[in-house]
């Protein structure tokens, strides 16, 4: 199923106007202080949007989501940082992971499920898939935030130390761990891998809500 666009509205940054990638509103609005934007979902929304007060937009979110979340503003977290996260049913079990835009939670990506993984398996194919994204588009200087030390020591390593066995259930599965370390054995990337402090930060964004 094809992404569905979005647009962005930036009503208070470097140029205020209506982006069509949240690349070019990060453009706008990075380094700015007290930007205003927001995503929409349709060019006539946006334009609606664009020629009013974006406090009615804000308000209408805050009414959704009455509690700010603690990684909002926080000076110790890169807003403009992609998070990434797995959910397993069971362990093992059905395995999906996903990675989400701090600053905005927007989905990037989400994959799965895969039958019969676990999640540090999910958190490295996450890690893995956002580091090949920015090599892509090279935005090689974006943060990426996990919750798994055991993942991260992978991805370093290079090689997945797991003790889930090949099935024919889950043999695809296997063949995205092998893919992902070929693809660290022969790619180099300079995009900094940060611990996610739950404890003091809340649940990471991409946190898929089911604990």
């Amino acid at each position: 199923m094809a992404k569905k666009k979005k647009y962005y509205v930036v009503w208070e940054g470097h140029e205020p106007g209506i982006y069509e990638s949240w690349a070019e509103c990060q453009l706008q609005t990075k380094g700015y202080p007290a930007a205003k934007y927001k995503s929409f979902t349709s060019l006539e929304e946006a334009r609606q949007a664009f020629f009013g007060k974006p406090e009615d937009f804000y308000a209408s979110a805050k009414k959704k989501s009455p509690k700010t979340p603690y990684y909002k503003d926080n000076p110790a977290i890169d807003q403009y940082a992609l998070s990434v996260d797995a959910a397993c049913s069971g362990n093992p079990g059905a395995m999906e992971y996903q990675g989400v835009w701090i600053e905005h939670g927007d989905v990037l990506f989400k994959q799965g499920p895969f039958a019969m993984g676990t999640n540090n398996i999910g958190e490295f194919l996450a890690i893995v898939h956002a580091l090949a994204y920015f090599h892509k588009t090279g935005e090689k200087d974006v943060t990426i935030y996990t919750d798994s030390r055991t993942a991260m020591a992978w991805v370093r390593n290079k090689f997945v130390r797991t003790k889930l066995q090949k099935t024919r259930k889950n043999a695809k599965l296997f063949e995205l761990i092998a893919r992902a370390e070929i693809w660290l054995r022969t790619h180099k990337y300079s995009n900094p891998i940060i611990k996610w402090d739950t404890k003091n930060w809340g649940e990471i964004p991409a946190d898929f809500g089911r604990k």
